[in-house]
């Protein structure tokens, strides 16, 4: 009976967050509504989640509007219907269009029209005029009342309670920059916008009988599923075209890679390999990994420096496939850290590229994968922040400046006698937290099987690149892992520095080649008295002292200082027993005549657990974890 519901995420308009509208329904008798947020779809998808199992329908719609004015509210018959709506909305978001007075025509999709607006065009079989309880008075008199077999019931729901609603009217002054005082009508929603209960709503249409049934037909013919696990991999399913394809290419190319990362490989790098390919096919992560070995490989073709970082390091056919520089059998890092049967999230590389170089990265995953509209800029939410909300708040209120800035530090209603300096407390606890606009995330990039319309709409902001309307969250839920694009300054000098050398010297470096650095005796040199400023990570004053304590001339020891130092590890005092041990040799002694069993295992690092690995062996070896 509900066709057109507003969580908060119609933006500066709703405010409710969609738990509380699902319990508002709830609570009012209901047990299907239609969400239709003002040209957004943020919350369809986690609300859908979040009632799989509950006995309350929750159907997927868009409240279509050009400003405050509402055109026409579509909702989703099923999942093709979903997609249609999200396309539509897409179109006029990134062209920045205003919807026409008429829908077009759309499959899989109804069209309710407001009775207030609707100016007689004859309606398609999938249109209807929706008509609020409240209007019910005027039909009688309308031009229009001869098409009751065309009618349905638009009762929209806004609000619960008052507050809600006046926090609503704050919203809209928010948004027109306008005084409360002088926010028009037209602006801002009725007072009636709230569920009446299902049996009051019912008897209010009692004598239009064909209204309900209209009502009713609509909601029991739609239905949107989707299939929510992290691991139901909805990313570029085959990079080849097929998944035996996808595994094969992937395996040659950790071949390949074999000659130049390991010269002499034996046993050991080919039983790990294999190990690797055996757990990426079963997962269906091939596709993942060569898509990133898609992206570096472009990168190197440019002459673009690039780091990949995170748990992606602890994967060798990373290495071979030179995503990222470390070498996992060196350090002893476990694979199955990154990816394992057992794990609910799905891998994650990061990569990190210089400043200079990102957009040309980015641009190149938009033209190389986004043929079929199903690559998108991974969308955020901005939230209203309380002192944000309070200046906002003082200005919609009038108040000047100076007396606003009085009111950013109240704590509580009682500390101040001023009504309106109370209000604005007030309201600003209520509206705090709200999402207050979409924005684009750090660094995250979907590629997706279907198109992206099939999950969202999109909008275009500054950078120029079809953006989701949902955060990472959501992504992850649905299936869809991200890709982080990041950035690093600090690459772009060191692309400087190789130009340099080379003009200079004409040596040209290989910066992948990291087996030489870790054997040059002068970069041995610099680590162990701490000279490492402008080195990214180990520059910090704090890191450099620890480099000198520990004496740190190796790779193994300058790995260990950057774990070391990090707040767990430092505050718990295994820092300082990592450099006592590791600078004398009776303590070290001391320490395997104390657990000879827990020292064999972590004998790198002297009996300490620095690493999260070590957690892991030892997790393994004494509790016989997996």
């Amino acid at each position: 009976m509900l066709l057109n519901c507003h969580s908060y995420y119609s933006f500066r308009y709703g405010t409710l967050s969609p738990a509380e509208l699902a319990d508002e329904i709830k609570t009012k008798g209901y047990r299907s509504f239609v969400l239709s947020d003002i040209n957004n779809t943020s919350a369809v998808l986690d609300t859908l989640r979040n009632h799989q199992e509950s006995d309350l329908k929750v159907i997927p719609g868009i409240d279509f509007r050009n400003g405050a004015r509402q055109m026409y509210v579509g909702i989703a018959i099923n999942n093709k219907g979903f997609k249609t709506l999200n396309e539509h909305l897409s179109q006029h978001l990134m062209q920045e269009q205003p919807f026409e007075a008429d829908a077009p025509e759309m499959n899989d999709v109804f069209i309710v029209y407001p009775f207030a607006g609707y100016q007689g065009k004859p309606l398609r079989n999938n249109e209807f005029i929706g008509i609020s309880a409240k209007e019910l008075s005027q039909l009688p008199f309308s031009p229009h009342k001869h098409l009751q077999h065309k009618m349905v019931i638009l009762q929209t729901l806004s609000f619960i309670t008052k507050k809600h609603f006046n926090a609503h009217r704050l919203l809209r002054a928010i948004d027109t920059n306008t005084l409360l005082s002088k926010l028009p009508v037209s602006e801002q929603s009725a007072p009636e916008a709230v569920a009446l209960p299902e049996q009051t709503l019912r008897a209010a249409f009692a004598e239009y009988p064909n209204i309900i049934h209209n009502t009713e037909t609509i909601i029991a013919a739609c239905k949107v599923d989707f299939t929510f696990d992290k691991l139901d991999n909805k990313n570029l399913r085959h990079y080849t075209g097929i998944a035996e394809g996808d595994v094969q290419k992937l395996r040659e190319l950790a071949l390949e890679g074999l000659s130049y990362r390991y010269p002499d490989a034996g046993p050991p790098e080919y039983e790990r390999l294999e190990k690797e390919l055996e757990v990426i096919a079963k997962m269906h992560f091939a596709s993942y990994f060569l898509i990133n070995w898609d992206i570096v490989t472009y990168a190197r073709n440019k002459g673009y420096f690039y780091v990949g970082r995170g748990s992606g390091a602890n994967s060798m056919i990373a290495y071979l496939l030179r995503i990222t520089d470390v070498d996992p059998i060196d350090l002893d890092l476990y694979f199955e850290r990154f990816i394992n049967e057992h794990r609910s999230n799905a891998p994650d590389f990061d990569i990190d590229f210089s400043w200079r170089d990102r957009e040309d990265i980015t641009r190149y995953i938009f033209e190389r994968f986004g043929t079929r509209n199903n690559v998108a800029l991974l969308g955020t939410y901005s939230t209203f922040q309380h002192d944000a909300v309070t200046r906002e708040l003082g200005k919609v209120f009038g108040l000047p400046p100076a007396e606003i800035d009085r009111l950013q530090p109240l704590k509580s209603e009682n500390e101040t006698t001023d009504p309106i300096a109370k209000l604005v407390h007030r309201y600003s606890q209520l509206i705090a937290g709200f999402p207050n606009h979409l924005s684009i995330h750090a660094s995250g990039i979907l590629i997706s099987e279907e198109p992206i319309t099939s999950y969202t709409a999109t909008f275009l902001p500054p950078k120029g690149y079809p953006t989701t309307q949902f955060s990472m969250l959501e992504a992850e839920d649905i299936g869809l892992f991200k890709f982080d694009i990041l950035s690093q300054r600090g690459l772009g000098k060191i692309k400087d520095a190789v130009e340099i050398v080379k003009e200079n010297k004409g040596v040209t470096l290989d910066i992948h080649d990291v087996r030489k650095f870790k054997h040059d005796e002068k970069i041995k040199e610099l680590l162990r008295i701490g000279k490492c400023i402008g080195c990214f990570y180990v520059e910090s004053p704090a890191m450099r002292m620890l480099l000198t304590k520990l004496q740190a001339d190796d790779y193994l020891r300058l790995v260990a200082a950057s774990s070391i130092i990090r707040p767990g590890v430092s505050k718990s005092g295994m820092m300082n027993e990592y450099i006592q041990r590791y600078r004398h040799a009776h303590k070290r002694e001391k320490a395997r005549e104390a657990l000879p069993e827990l020292y064999d295992l972590l004998k790198e690092t002297y009996g300490v657990m620095v690493y999260q690995e070590d957690v892991i062996k030892v997790a393994h070896l004494f509790a016989d974890l997996t």
